[in-house]
Formats: C-alpha cells, sequence, structure tokens
C-alpha cells in the first residue's frame, strides 16, 4: 500500500506535534522540519524510531533541501504567541515571508499540495462578528501585533499567487485559539497562563476588564479540522476553529472551578491592539469539509489541566 510522504515545518510545536501525529495514524511517511526555536524536541521525542518518521533541525527561511518524492508540504513554522512575536518580531516576520517563499518553492518543485497555517489573527481587531473568510479584517501594520498579522496575511498572498500563477495545488486553513497538550506553560496566552496560574493557587492576570471574549478549539478537533481541509479541492481559506464564544473574565472563573483554585482574579492593562472579538463563522468548514469540533471546553479543560498537572509535578 503506497504511503504518502509529507513534510511538516514547524513539526515540533504544538499544532505541528500534533500534526505529525495525525499524518502518521492515517499511514503516511512524515519529515518533521524544525530550527526549535519556539517547538520543542520534547513534543516529538515520542516519535523518535518511528520507521515512517524523521526529524531535520533546519531553519526554513534558507532552502528547504528533502531529496526524494513529497506528497504534500505543511507549513506551521512561525512563532505563534505573542509573548513570542512581540520577542522575535523580525524572525516572525522573516517565517512568514521568506519561510512560506522557501516551502512554497518546495512545494512547486515536488509538484506537491501545499497547506498554509494562517491565523484568524488576519482579521485584526474585528469590526463584524463573527468572522467569516469574506471579511478582510481590521490590522494595525505598524502596531506591536503587526509583525505576526502581517506576516500572516503576506503568507497568504504569497499562497494564493503561487496557486494562480504557479498552479501549486494549495489550501489555507484561518486557526482559531487552539489548547490541548503540548501548550507551553510560559507561551503568553490566556488559556497556559490562567491555568498555570490557577494550579499554584496565584493571581490571575486578566488583561482589561476581561470582557473581551475569545472562542477556544480542543487540539484534536482542529487538527481533525485540518486533515480534511487537506484533503479537499478548497484553496480558498477556511476557519477551523470552536464558535462557542466567552468572556475572559468567565474563562478564568471556569479554570478557577475546575481546577479547585484557590487564585483570585486581578486586572492588568490591556495589550495594544488586542481584538475585542473573536468567533469564527465555521459555516464554510461545515458546508465544504463536513467538519465541527466534538469536544466541549468543560471535557477539553479537564484533559488540558491533567497535562499541566502533570507536567508541574
Amino acid at each position: 500500500m503506497y504511503s504518502p510522504t509529507a513534510v511538516v515545518t514547524g513539526g515540533a510545536g504544538f499544532l505541528g506535534s500534533h500534526l505529525c501525529d495525525k499524518l502518521l495514524q492515517e499511514n503516511f511517511s512524515v519529515i518533521c522540519v524544525d530550527n526549535l526555536l519556539t517547538g520543542s524536541i520534547n513534543n516529538i521525542s515520542h516519535l523518535s524510531g518511528h520507521e515512517k518518521f524523521s526529524f531535520i533541525k533546519h531553519d526554513v527561511t534558507n532552502y528547504i533541501f528533502i531529496p526524494g518524492r513529497v506528497d504534500y508540504i505543511l507549513h506551521f513554522a512561525s512563532p505563534a504567541s505573542p509573548i513570542d512575536y512581540l520577542k522575535l518580531p523580525i524572525q516572525t516576520l522573516k517565517v512568514g515571508s521568506l519561510g512560506t517563499h522557501k516551502a512554497l518553492g518546495l512545494a512547486k518543485e515536488k509538484k506537491a499540495t501545499f497547506l498554509l497555517a494562517s491565523t484568524s489573527e488576519v482579521y485584526g481587531d474585528p469590526t463584524i462578528h463573527p468572522q467569516s473568510e469574506e471579511y478582510w479584517g481590521n490590522v494595525n501594520p505598524i502596531g506591536p501585533r503587526g509583525v505576526y498579522d502581517e506576516a500572516k496575511r503576506f503568507a497568504e498572498a504569497l499562497t494564493m499567487a503561487y496557486h494562480r500563477y504557479h498552479g501549486v495545488n494549495t489550501r489555507i486553513v484561518r486557526i482559531f485559539n487552539t489548547y490541548g497538550p503540548r501548550m507551553r506553560a510560559d507561551d503568553g496566552r490566556a488559556l497556559p497562563t490562567f491555568i498555570g496560574q490557577a494550579l499554584k493557587n496565584e493571581d490571575i492576570t486578566v488583561f482589561g476588564d476581561g470582557s473581551q471574549t475569545r472562542s477556544f478549539c480542543y487540539v484534536s478537533d482542529l487538527i481533525d479540522g485540518i486533515f480534511k481541509l487537506l484533503m479537499s479541492q478548497e484553496t480558498e481559506p477556511v476557519n477551523i476553529g470552536n464558535s462557542e464564544e466567552i468572556t475572559i473574565r468567565d474563562f478564568a472563573k471556569e479554570v478557577i472551578r475546575l481546577t479547585g483554585s484557590k487564585s483570585k482574579i486581578i486586572n492588568t492593562e490591556l495589550p495594544i491592539d488586542d481584538p475585542k472579538v473573536r468567533q469564527p463563522d465555521i459555516s464554510k468548514a461545515k458546508r465544504i469539509l463536513g467538519w465541527e469540533p466534538k469536544i466541549d471546553r468543560n471535557k477539553g479543560l479537564e484533559l488540558t489541566i491533567k497535562y499541566f498537572e502533570d507536567l508541574l509535578s
């Protein structure tokens, strides 16, 4: 039985490592490419020795050399959390531009299907709610978050250019807030921060008054949606995320309840250009892919809290 080969850039990251697992389960051979700037070898250590898995330590902003046949390239390389892309602004812009260019060049050379991991951050601080794929966004290109937002917007434009002018078979997934095992405790996002603080009975720090909203998707649901998109014929962007919206303050209360923590909520200054609302319109994913999330937030949080409990112990 033929086993297709997939290259996953950023494959040692939170989402990339789960994607490597999924592809191996689907009988793919997987080549993971990562420079470990924000990824971790621990995320893929369980795959060491797997006959269909290999790891290449490489910065994808440089030419990517992969010998032999490649059928799929999934470009997930990029700092993705605010704490990372604010600390690594130049690297974030380079991997979104040069890294995407190199990965698309490999797809063109190998005649491989290319999937870009884009983000809900292309919508910026949205003026419409919920956000559908037709919305062009409200992004501040020179703000601190612009290094990530614009890197992904450029990556989408470059992906569509390669599709239109070079005939590369492309996919674009716009990923909304995702959580689950292998998230870094120190990545600065609300969910791992809140869980870590709650498990230590520390004050939970909520930006602003906590009225801003987010929609959290459990990682296995997200990976399932991405795989369905990869296997589809849809070349334009598709939102993948959970449409169940919650305020950050209520989310903090939920974490306190589920951990049995004695933590108190305190408010800190709202970051510049922090989106006030974030909720995906997933009607396109439902219609085209037959996909929607299955794991409710309560169950997903229980699984994630257990992971962080083990990590802290």
